[in-house]
């Protein structure tokens, strides 16, 4: 039974006589969906947590406005945008120059999984859904002006009408069309030429052999092998520390100046983050006889060779359902 079904049988079109359980028991049907949206439009995992917890607040408080012209869900999203964009507007920094977004948050593949299945049945669905919580995607979409940024989930990703997404912003559909094409332009300028190279798509052999070596590499601290497998021109960023190298040279430059070649006792757990191929990384500690958090690397992969790694560091692990450290006798 769809939300809105259950809302017809509680109160008609309005929700005045809604009581506040069963209330939050219509939200909460959407509270995966919605999480992803703030997600997109903020880039942080803790961020969007927050503003769905305040789109709860708001609907609850102004329950006596929804007068049943739109579907339940629409209008969560309506207040679920707009308090993306209160927030965004009240503190949200301009991205770092050079295609840095310091505030980016991995979000857990896991979570991905319980996304109602919706208009994601079609192949292109699929791909859309995919696509757009890539980290190449979260990144392009955060160098976008707020009100653009929405218009763009809203319409490119979500697939709303013009004249829906106006409603929502209070614009006219002229100025949503606009931004529409501010946006546009503004993702091409930042995510790679090619669409197949902004999207690793599903892993195949090939891609899971990539990220077996690199793994084995890794552990090993092999760098001439890792230099291997990245493409000439790859990317490295490590949110929330500012620094992007792009190029192989600068990327193996980092690493031979932070001294990873000396770092031993490194172990690996293969796993997916944004539907993509990651590597979380522990090390050994001798006094404890364990290995505790250290990095996740997410990887993109292109053409058979690495295009992007960005690191995230150990706070993120309990959220990614990771282990809190793993035996020094190699089990788990």
């Amino acid at each position: 039974m769809s939300a809105d079904t259950r809302l017809e049988e509680l109160g008609g079109s309005g929700l005045g006589e809604v009581d506040e359980p069963a209330f939050s028991g219509l939200a909460e049907r959407h509270r995966r969906e919605l999480h992803v949206h703030c997600y997109r439009m903020l880039g942080s995992f803790e961020d969007a947590e927050d503003t769905v917890q305040e789109t709860f607040l708001r609907a609850w408080r102004r329950r006596q406005t929804f007068e049943g012209r739109s579907t339940f869900r629409a209008w969560l999203y309506r207040i679920a945008t707009n308090a993306c964009l209160d927030l965004l507007a009240k503190r949200r920094p301009e991205p770092a120059t050079g295609g840095e977004v310091l505030w980016l948050q991995p979000y857990p593949d896991r979570l991905l999984d319980e996304l109602p299945a919706g208009d994601t049945d079609e192949p292109e669905g699929l791909a859309v859904a995919r696509e757009t919580i890539e980290l190449a995607y979260l990144v392009a979409v955060q160098h976008l002006a707020p009100r653009p940024r929405a218009v763009l989930i809203l319409r490119d990703v979500l697939g709303w009408p013009a004249k829906d997404v106006a409603e929502i912003l209070g614009d006219s559909v002229n100025s949503v069309n606009s931004a529409l094409q501010r946006a546009r332009a503004g993702m091409r300028e930042h995510l790679p030429a090619e669409r197949q190279d902004w999207t690793g798509g599903e892993q195949d052999a090939a891609t899971r052999e990539l990220v077996r070596r690199y793994t084995d590499a890794s552990v090993a601290t092999d760098i001439p092998t890792l230099a291997a497998l990245l493409r000439d021109d790859v990317r490295c960023s490590m949110p929330p520390t500012p620094g992007l190298y792009v190029g192989r040279d600068a990327v193996v430059n980092d690493w031979v100046e932070n001294g990873f070649e000396g770092m031993k006792g490194l172990r690996a757990v293969l796993t997916s983050v944004n539907r993509q191929p990651a590597v979380a990384f522990y090390l050994r500690q001798e006094r404890e006889g364990t290995y505790l958090p250290l990095t996740i690397d997410v990887l993109r992969v292109t053409g058979g060779a690495i295009t992007e790694i960005i690191t995230f560091h150990d706070d993120q692990f309990p959220r990614l359902g990771l282990p809190e450290l793993l035996p020094a006798d190699g089990t788990e």
